[in-house]
């Protein structure tokens, strides 16, 4: 199972934590930009190269201590063509360090449009029935639940198929999630219901360590309502987002994890990848403040668990 080996690398690296690769140019260093823009051209592909130059770096100094990485698409996808193609090979430099790769695209159609998506980041796509390429090759993906069954199921489906996870939106970390997730249906708030539909289909996909590869998006920035939730899905992994930069700390994010220490997987992006402008380092240093600001927010994640 796919969340398995996620488990897996949380426990190897006993940290359970992923970094969001959420780069925007100006956080590049300026001699990175400097280099590439003088070899490319002050253009797209001078900054995706710049981009994929800090990716890289960051993911060799941070791939021993932590187990997984996620980056968000739109990040890439403002750089259009050229940004597509370094979240890609981002994914897969990712992968040959041995890490677990999330990729934050937050999809979802119709059925048909949404096995397309499904085919694109977890399963393959065919071509002209004879051939199977597998396009972005990530071990997981986030998916939005909004358009009801017939549009997670494609996702669900791939999830079993080709050994894959997902990480459905129950309760979002920004700060209007409210005006949709908290109205009340039948005496429950929408997210609850959400929450219930996530436990159902990931019943088919439990694996060795009792989670299933249906998992789930709990914002840290809500650890009321996480409590609620994870007493509802205590088969569901979590992917907390909000953690630092949004204001989730890790007393916040310590309800999201079951007594066995695990279940939630805390994501930080800026808190990590921005760390060298946050603490004032020489940006040359920038990977090794990186290194220490994840080595700090696993200790505290760690020490909120105690």
């Amino acid at each position: 199972m796919s969340i398995d080996m996620l488990i897996d690398k949380i426990i190897e690296k006993n940290n359970p934590s992923v970094i969001g690769l959420d780069p925007r140019i100006e956080y590049v260093p300026a001699f990175i930009k400097t280099a590439c823009y003088e070899q490319y051209g002050k253009n797209l592909t001078g900054v995706a190269q710049a981009i994929l130059t800090f990716n890289k770096k960051l993911i060799d100094e941070l791939c021993d201590i932590i187990p997984a990485v996620k980056p968000q698409s739109a990040y890439y996808e403002m750089y259009g063509i050229e940004g597509i193609k370094v979240f890609h090979e981002t994914i897969n430099y990712a992968k040959k360090k041995g890490l677990y790769v999330i990729a934050d695209v937050k999809r979802n159609d119709i059925g048909s449009t949404a096995e397309a998506y499904s085919s694109a980041y977890l399963g393959n796509t065919k071509i002209d029935n004879e051939l199977n390429v597998n396009t972005f090759n990530s071990d997981s993906i986030t998916v939005n639940p909004y358009l009801g069954t017939d549009g997670v199921k494609p996702f669900i489906n791939d999830c079993n198929q080709y050994n894959k996870s997902i990480f459905v939106l129950v309760k979002t970390s920004n700060p209007s999630s409210g005006e949709i997730q908290d109205l009340m249906v039948e005496n429950k708030t929408i997210y609850q219901k959400v929450a219930e539909l996530v436990k159902q289909w990931g019943r088919t996909s439990i694996g060795q360590k009792g989670y299933s590869n249906i998992g789930a998006v709990v914002g840290a920035t809500y650890p009321d309502q996480a409590v609620k939730l994870r007493k509802t899905m205590p088969n569901t992994y979590f992917l907390v987002p909000g953690y630092g930069a949004q204001g989730g700390t890790a007393n916040d994010v310590a309800s999201c994890f079951n007594n066995d220490g695990l279940g939630a997987i805390i994501n930080s992006s800026r808190g990590i990848i921005c760390a060298y402008i946050n603490k004032r380092y020489p940006e040359k240093e920038f990977a090794h403040a990186a290194r220490e600001a994840a080595i700090q927010m696993k200790n505290d994640i760690l020490d909120s668990l105690k």
